[in-house]
């Protein structure tokens, strides 16, 4: 499932791309435009600063924008960032103890290929395809 924290990273991501890419965009105004607390919007704006999503500016004339064009950002990318994993069962995410049923488990390679359909699906729309819909 994907949490709030998800859906909001991609909400943002979407809000800036929409806007003059150019331009450093306040909070306040994404904050009331998707309807998130200033509070919790702060805490993934810092990660998708962090991780080099955004590029943040302080002060007057300060906010956020885009460091690259909407059609180079993956949902998938973004997701990952926000949730940490999107793998489905917890034995397929990244650095889980490999389970001791894994030689006998009759459901593993069908969980891998859930896996490969949901990275594919994520990873294969940009922002750009999105905004176009």
């Amino acid at each position: 499932m994907i949490s709030t924290k998800g859906r909001y990273a991609l909400r943002v991501m979407l809000d800036l791309a929409q806007q003059d890419t150019d331009s450093f965009i306040p909070l306040e105004e994404i904050a009331e435009r998707q309807g998130i607390s200033k509070k919790y919007l702060e805490i993934i704006l810092k990660t998708l600063v962090s991780e080099k999503l955004l590029q943040g500016l302080r002060g007057k004339g300060g906010g956020y924008r885009l460091t690259r064009r909407p059609d180079e950002y993956t949902v998938g990318e973004i997701l990952t960032l926000a949730e940490g994993s999107l793998a489905t069962v917890a034995c397929l995410q990244a650095g889980a103890e490999p389970c001791v049923r894994r030689d006998t488990c009759l459901t593993l390679p069908m969980w891998q290929q859930f896996d490969r359909l949901v990275h594919d699906f994520f990873f294969h729309i940009t922002l750009s395809d999105l905004l176009r819909q």
